[in-house]
């Protein structure tokens, strides 16, 4: 293959890398939102793709923003009704329920320092996606539902929690506690397979 065949395909590559990032920040930028305007997805998809690290290209970013929606659109992602108001779908959701799975590891120190990490949150019912994916995202990573919008987990989470609140527009509405006591912490030592691990 040529030098030349191999530059076209690697700028053809990295084309592609960028607009499936434009696609993830549209639909980043619709949950947090419920829902924008074709005119309000431009400026905050580049509030998310900022956090992404993103390069722009040549080309105007409402033009690339514009083609990113066309193609949701056209894989069922997104509805865009007469007056230009785009809606995520469930497929749609269910896309972004797949990036959030792949985005967010956490890692498990070898010994646990017995210690809780207790995630709750008050979500407003106009933003129920938000709060049925980061549901959805919490149980995905490990985390236990404890009680009504009470999570919790053994180790260290903050920096995932972190990142939880930049892409979903979150702040005052999660609350991260550190508890040295559970009552009757018996049942998440077993789930967590934690029996005689604490430092």
């Amino acid at each position: 293959m040529r030098a030349s065949q191999v530059r076209g395909l690697k700028k053809k590559k990295e084309r592609k890398n960028r607009i499936a990032v434009v696609q993830k920040a549209v639909l980043y930028a619709l949950v947090a939102a419920g829902g924008l305007s074709m005119a309000l997805v431009a400026p905050n998809a580049l509030r998310v793709l900022e956090q992404f690290g993103w390069v722009k290209t040549k080309r105007p970013f409402r033009f690339t923003v514009s083609r990113s929606v066309e193609r949701l659109e056209k894989a069922r992602l997104v509805t865009v009704d007469k007056k230009g108001f785009i809606t995520l779908t469930k497929i749609g959701e269910q896309r972004i329920s797949e990036i959030e799975r792949a985005d967010y590891q956490l890692s498990i120190p070898e010994k646990w320092d017995g210690k809780w990490r207790v995630v709750s949150f008050d979500i407003k019912e106009k933003r129920k996606k938000v709060r049925e994916l980061l549901r959805w995202t919490l149980q995905s990573v490990g985390f236990v539902h404890l009680h009504h919008s009470v999570w919790v987990y053994p180790h260290d989470c903050e920096d995932f929690l972190s990142l939880l609140k930049a892409d979903y527009h979150i702040g005052v509405e999660i609350l991260y506690i550190i508890a040295e006591y559970i009552e009757n912490d018996d049942w998440l030592r077993r789930h967590f397979g934690l029996s005689g691990k604490k430092v």
